[in-house]
């Protein structure tokens, strides 16, 4: 019995031992197993640490580089100037002045404490000095972007505003003055339709701006800056400063006084005629191409291109968003170059051209070409401008002089189709002339193997086909300059601004179109056209002028465009030096001929532009109303009393009114209209004014066109103006347009031209 307690207890004792063994196998094998575990997920961490590290070093490396560079910097664009336009004769058309641009690092705003600045007292302030919307400014404040633009192109005055704003208030970070330019036109409207505009960032959107841009805008700099982590600027040696390089200056043809010149007289003409199409003029120079003056009537407002001038102002806000950019496009159109249309008998030159340059005709034979007043061609009956007085027989002289349809129906066809295309091939009219302006179009013309008997005849007299009215004048150039096709050129120079190096646009010859010998046959027969033909109306006593008019009809389909009226001169004949053609679209006045209606504009431009440049007049006499004999010199009566200037001008036959009652003996004379060194008509009246004269008087411009010479000064002397008489017979223009606005004493210059049966 007690040998089995024994085993008993011997076998527990065994069974606990066993049981603890097995216990710590097993406790060992768990921890072994957690163990592992552990190690598996440590070394599962570190392989996607490992990883991550990778992916961030080696795939994103350059990503997070380029983050963290930009988080820790600031780059800020310094604006180039943006080159001057100038004129041939230095006048600045076009220049960009010192400006600023404020720009904020939205979120890095901070008072001189490094306190971050409130958003909305800072949206506040510069809301207010800006004139900007409170809201917008906010927006911009609280965005994440590193550098936000506040307000471009702001003026000093603004400028010292902020400045002062951040000094009251401490304000020493974020907030960043940047030297900036703004565009400008220093003369308004002048040459708006060459030259164009730009956009609030200084880029070309219009004209010359456009098409030159990457001439004149230059390239922009730039300054980089460090931050710390509060976004505060590190001055250390980091700091990077690109200078902008400003854009170069360009030098036109055009004459600042020429184009003055055109202008003038252009919009007079648009308006005396009711011209609805408006108009547009060119004066060339046919040796070198270069385009001296070019303007379209109605202009603009080059300082503020997105307004409507006064042909759009009314009904303008009636108008829809699209109507109002397509009215705008077309205000801003250089019709000019871009503006096709049919060129009417001016065209005729270049058919006569063509006929004597193939041997053809002779300028002086005989009854060569017969008008009944009508021409049949292919059974349709095409009449003469004047079929109720037919011509009869005609040379080729007196065909252009007539300005006859029914001869050059007839020199048309003795021409051909083959040998017409390849002339006008020649004289540059299928394809654009490169003149550099911007919105070049081309001609609209048959393709050859499309021209019948129908379209030759329509072709010789210039209707049915369409070109600019560049084209146009290109191609007579050639014809009066010797034959030789010369490229039109508007930019002479191009000079950079930073370092005054210069290059020059030469002239471009293009080709040889006609011979000598039939460029001066032409001129000869142009200058017919003038002293006896339908161009009458252009002569002026003492020069050569040639030229030919030109009435196109409108599209039989579209009535409602109108008549286009033209004219195209040249001076002197035996030596061309100036080109000028003037278009005027659907005029609405009694008169549409272009004899008529663009003749005495262009005798008006010769009148003032050919003494500008030099070609004087070979006249030894003078016309009765305009001599010396009954013309006074105005003299000067500046800084004399009133009383002895009076007794002065009195003595020398003019009226006089002052504008004082104080006492004459002592008071003196400041002013004078007109200004001294004038000749004028006895009993002209002069105004003088003293230093407190501050009112002078306006009068409205009567209209004076159709009158005598002496219903004319009888008119104007109703009005308490003077006037200059150049020519005789009846008034066919005047300098000011009637119902101008004019101070007392103005001198209205009129040309005189008898009255011509036919103006064609």
């Amino acid at each position: 019995m007690q040998d089995k307690n024994k085993a008993n207890k011997k076998f527990k004792s065994q069974y606990k031992v066993k049981k603890l063994v097995s216990e710590n196998l097993i406790s060992k094998k768990m921890l072994n197993k957690k163990l592992s575990i552990t190690m598996f997920i440590a070394f599962l961490l570190l392989f996607t640490l490992i990883l991550r590290l990778f992916w961030i070093d080696f795939v994103k490396g350059a990503e997070y580089k380029e983050a963290a560079y930009k988080q820790q910097t600031i780059n800020r664009i310094i604006s180039p100037k943006r080159g001057t336009i100038y004129d041939s004769t230095g006048m600045a058309l076009a220049i960009s002045s010192r400006v600023d641009t404020v720009t904020i690092n939205p979120g890095n705003i901070l008072y001189s404490n490094n306190k971050k600045v409130e958003p909305e007292f800072v949206a506040k302030g510069l809301s207010e000095i800006f004139n900007l919307d409170y809201n917008e400014v906010l927006e911009k404040v609280n965005s994440s972007s590193s550098v936000s633009t506040i307000a471009r192109k702001v003026e000093q005055d603004k400028i010292t505003t902020l400045r002062e704003w951040l000094s009251e208030n401490n304000i020493t970070a974020g907030i960043n003055i940047d030297e900036d330019s703004k565009r400008s036109y220093p003369y308004s409207t002048f040459a708006s339709s060459i030259l164009g505009f730009c956009g609030t960032d200084n880029e070309g959107l219009w004209g010359l701006e456009f098409s030159l841009d990457d001439t004149l805008k230059g390239t922009p700099g730039k300054i980089v800056t460090t931050t710390n982590a509060a976004g505060q600027e590190i001055i250390d040696d980091n700091k990077q400063y690109i200078a902008a390089q400003n854009g170069s200056d360009v030098v036109l043809s055009i004459d600042y006084k020429i184009q003055s010149i055109i202008e003038k007289y252009l919009k007079q003409a648009v308006i005396e005629n009711g011209c609805q199409g408006g108009g547009n003029a060119i004066v060339m120079n046919p040796e070198t191409g270069d385009i001296l003056a070019m303007a379209n009537y109605p202009d603009y407002d080059l300082n503020s291109p997105n307004t409507p001038n006064e042909w759009l102002a009314e009904g303008w806000d009636a108008l829809s968003s699209d109507e109002k950019v397509s009215k705008l496009y077309e205000m801003w159109r250089n019709k000019a170059v871009s503006a096709t249309y049919e060129p009417g008998s001016t065209f005729k030159l270049i058919t006569a051209a063509v006929a004597l340059e193939e041997g053809l005709v002779l300028p002086d034979t005989e009854n060569e070409f017969n008008c009944p007043g009508y021409h049949y061609v292919d059974g349709k009956k095409i009449d003469c401008w004047r079929s109720y007085r037919p011509h009869y027989g005609q040379s080729l002289r007196e065909a252009l002089q007539n300005s006859c349809n029914p001869a050059f129906i007839q020199i048309g066809q003795k021409i051909g189709v083959t040998t017409f295309y390849r002339y006008l091939r020649a004289f540059g009219l299928f394809e654009t002339t490169h003149s550099g302006l911007y919105g070049e179009s081309n001609s609209i013309m048959h393709d050859e193997d499309e021209i019948k008997p129908i379209e030759l005849a329509t072709l010789s007299f210039g209707q049915r086909f369409t070109i600019t009215p560049l084209q146009l004048i290109t191609a007579v150039c050639s014809i009066v300059n010797d034959g030789i096709l010369m490229q039109p050129r508007i930019v002479k120079q191009v000079i950079n601004s930073d370092t005054g190096a210069v290059t020059n646009t030469e002239p471009v010859e293009v080709r040889q179109v006609i011979s000598k010998e039939t460029s001066e046959q032409m001129r000869d027969m142009m200058r017919s056209v003038v002293v006896d033909g339908t161009g009458q109306y252009v002569n002026i006593e003492g020069y050569s002028i040639g030229g030919k008019s030109g009435t196109s009809e409108p599209p039989e389909d579209k009535p409602e465009q109108g008549y286009v009226s033209s004219f195209i001169g040249v001076a002197p004949t035996t030596d061309v030096k100036v080109v000028v053609l003037v278009t005027l679209y659907h005029p609405t006045g009694d008169k549409h001929q272009g004899g008529e209606t663009a003749g005495p504009v262009v005798n008006q431009i010769f009148t003032e532009i050919l003494p500008y440049l030099g070609i004087s007049s070979n006249n030894q006499g003078s016309d009765l109303n305009n001599s010396d004999s009954s013309e006074i010199l105005l003299t000067d009566v500046r800084n004399k009393t009133i009383a002895e200037a009076e007794k002065i001008l009195e003595s020398a036959g003019f009226r006089v009114e002052s504008s004082t009652n104080i006492d004459k003996t002592i008071t003196l004379v400041a002013d004078q209209v007109p200004k001294p060194g004038v000749r004028l008509l006895n009993d002209s009246i002069i105004y003088l004014y003293t230093a407190d004269s501050t009112v002078h008087v306006s009068v409205s411009v009567p209209d004076l066109r159709g009158m005598t010479a002496q219903q004319a000064i009888n008119s104007v002397k109703s009005k308490n103006l003077n006037i200059k008489i150049e020519g005789s017979g009846k008034v066919i223009s005047q300098d000011y347009v009637f119902g101008s606005q004019v101070e007392e004493g103005t001198i209205i210059t009129v040309t005189l031209q008898d009255e011509l049966q036919d103006a064609h």
